[in-house]
């Protein structure tokens, strides 16, 4: 069942419409919501929406509760390929919990969370940006972490990443409400405009094993592949910046181990032909970020890798 869940008035005879698909069967009362589309330049999501209830539809018999999908929260922003909402050059994961007397935007991002709110589990569904390429990882507040980790463990992603606390938190999704007591878990896989079929298709998987360890599923899924994902905590991660600026040239692909010293990657000069750096893995261990985009300039993130001893 499609649902409406925000429309607004556009110019031209326009609207701004909000929709969530609403799949009900059997007679458990728990209900999992998986949303997307919040940044219009993250399509990983649209696959991981469009597989997930291709699924249940063809095995509708196997779920005893209500699943509800809302694939774009930004659905300008996807038309549009933009980050943020056109035209009123906003981060949509910066405004929430929102404000219903406030502007359409904020009307918006209210009426979201109000929806969402007592849901058993909400699913935040994200890419990267066009700059970097993430492993498939749940990323979680350690304010949260004794509540959602074992939860994230279901979901078949290579990593989840427990990390501190930051101001910007508090207008996310995510955060708004895991605040309320809503549980929500954050993915992050990919790169931007793009989809992955195989990192969709892991995904999904997961998704269906959440919910058969939420009892909303009745068959464990076959073929998982990552059932005991890497977990890091504290300061584990190290981050890999540029010293200089170049075309970032690199060979290393995401799922790696990297030894400490071991060449990721060179900045090079089109120019004169010569490398200007020779990149280096600071500490041993798994390499979950490398970037995508070559352009860099000195500062800018290169990689991340999860240290192992």
């Amino acid at each position: 069942m499609i649902k409406t869940i925000v429309s607004t008035s556009l110019p031209i005879d326009e609207r701004f419409t909000v929709k969530k698909n609403v799949t009900s069967h059997g007679t458990g009362k728990k209900r999992i919501c998986i949303v997307s589309g919040t940044h219009g330049d993250e399509l990983e999501g649209q696959f991981i929406c469009f597989e997930l209830q291709r699924q249940i539809q063809e095995n509708l018999q196997l779920l005893d509760g209500t699943v509800e999908v809302y694939p774009a929260l930004n659905p300008l922003g996807i038309d549009s390929i933009t980050r943020g909402i056109p035209n009123f050059d906003l981060d949509m994961n910066r405004i929430f919990p929102g404000n219903p007397e406030g502007s359409m935007a904020e009307q918006t991002a209210y009426a979201i969370v109000e929806d969402l709110k007592g849901a058993d589990m909400v699913i935040d569904i994200h890419s990267s940006n066009i700059f970097l390429r993430e492993v498939p990882q749940v990323r979680i507040n350690v304010s949260t972490a004794d509540t959602l980790v074992p939860f994230a463990r279901h979901l078949n992603l290579e990593f989840i990443w427990v990390h501190e606390a930051a101001t910007v938190l508090e207008s996310t999704l995510a955060h708004s409400l895991n605040s309320v007591g809503t549980p929500c878990l954050v993915i992050e896989l990919g790169v931007g405009m793009r989809i992955n079929h195989y990192y969709g298709y892991n995904t999904v998987k997961g998704l269906l094993n959440l919910m058969y360890e939420m009892g909303m599923w009745k068959e464990k899924p076959e073929g998982l592949v990552n059932e005991h994902p890497i977990l890091s905590q504290g300061d584990e991660v190290a981050f890999v910046n540029a010293s200089h600026s170049g075309i970032f040239s690199t060979e290393t692909h995401n799922s790696s181990i990297v030894e400490e010293g071991q060449e990721i990657g060179q900045i090079i000069s089109p120019l004169t032909g010569e490398v200007i750096e020779h990149v280096l893995a600071p500490a041993r261990g798994f390499l979950f970020t490398i970037r995508a985009y070559p352009v860099c300039y000195e500062g800018s993130l290169l990689a991340r890798i999860q240290k192992k001893p």
